[in-house]
């Protein structure tokens, strides 16, 4: 059995990755706890080893990110039974940090900073099997070796290799908008924001892209679309129907936040009044390429939300 002074001296080791291993268990995974939980799983197998199995280890930061793409495959793999249940559609968890303020050095707040963590990204990676998403991840996004992967997955080299290049073509195919600079997606809100105000249908339109598509998750548990809009008039009118069944100004009274580090809204729920709806929480997120929204993310799923920043917090 390790002595504690060993044992403190892993644990230190283990903390400077663990920034690094948050990252790839949300990439993989989608969600928070699933993310701390597999990290702290690596961790309890990294302590259960023997000396011997210690010394063995020649690279600690890719032996303890195979180790965690494993603990995210099983955990993948379940949560694909659980979407069967899932009422509308899935959206990752979203990270939400303030905006126009220092954020934090969370492991997950730092994490979110990669480009490949933002929304729209996390949705295409969604829809690749567990397989794909691992093998794709921890080779394109990590760099561990296919031999490596090959072991956590079960398969041979060829296979892991076969399962990342499926993987890299559905992102292709995708193409998900890259991040860019939060002062164009300022303007692009806030001139949004102002056309809703004014119910203004056509210069909504003209803020949306042509194949733009909201998406909203809820899990059957709060007001939002359950089925995908797609199209700039379908989405526009959408929410200017929305106006009229919620108290005046509560949808447009959201406080920017940043959403996986693009830029989003977070608008607090609100008492029904008036004989209108109540509001239920809600972190939106958008994605903007050449000027125009090209994605909406609305999550309303209360559980999702539990453990999300808010603003003033």
């Amino acid at each position: 059995m390790a002595s504690s002074t060993a044992q403190d001296t892993l644990a230190a080791q283990f903390a400077e990755h663990r920034s690094h291993l948050i990252g790839v268990a949300y990439r993989l995974t989608g969600t928070r706890a699933d993310a701390e939980d597999a990290v702290q799983e690596s961790w309890f197998r990294l302590a259960g080893l023997d000396d011997a199995g210690r010394a063995a280890i020649r690279d600690l930061r890719g032996w303890l990110t195979t180790v965690v793409g494993r603990i995210c495959l099983d955990r993948l793999k379940s949560a694909a039974a659980q979407r069967e249940k899932y009422v509308g559609n899935w959206l990752p968890e979203p990270v939400v940090t303030p905006f126009g303020r220092p954020v934090s050095e969370d492991p997950l707040d730092v994490a979110v900073r990669d480009d490949g963590l933002r929304m729209a990204a996390l949705v295409v990676l969604d829809k690749l099997t567990p397989e794909q998403r691992v093998a794709f991840v921890l080779h394109d996004a990590f760099s561990v070796p296919f031999a490596e992967i090959a072991d956590a997955l079960g398969v041979s080299v060829d296979a892991a290799r076969q399962y990342a290049s499926r993987g890299r073509k559905a992102l292709a195919d995708a193409d998900p908008a890259p991040r860019i600079p939060l002062d164009d997606q300022a303007k692009v809100l806030e001139k949004f924001v102002v056309a809703l105000q004014a119910g203004d249908v056509r210069a909504m339109t003209e803020l949306l892209a042509p194949d733009v598509v909201l998406i909203g998750d809820s899990n059957g548990k709060g007001r939002t679309t359950r089925q995908l809009i797609v199209g700039p008039d379908k989405i526009a009118r959408f929410f200017v129907g929305l106006t009229r069944k919620y108290p005046s100004g509560v949808l447009t009274s959201g406080t920017p936040v940043l959403v996986n580090g693009d830029l989003g809204v977070y608008l607090a729920p609100q008492p029904a009044r008036d004989g209108l709806f109540a509001l239920d929480e809600h972190v939106q997120a958008m994605t903007v390429r050449d000027g125009k929204i090209v994605a909406i993310y609305d999550v309303v799923n209360p559980d999702k939300l539990a453990r999300i920043t808010r603003p003033g917090a």
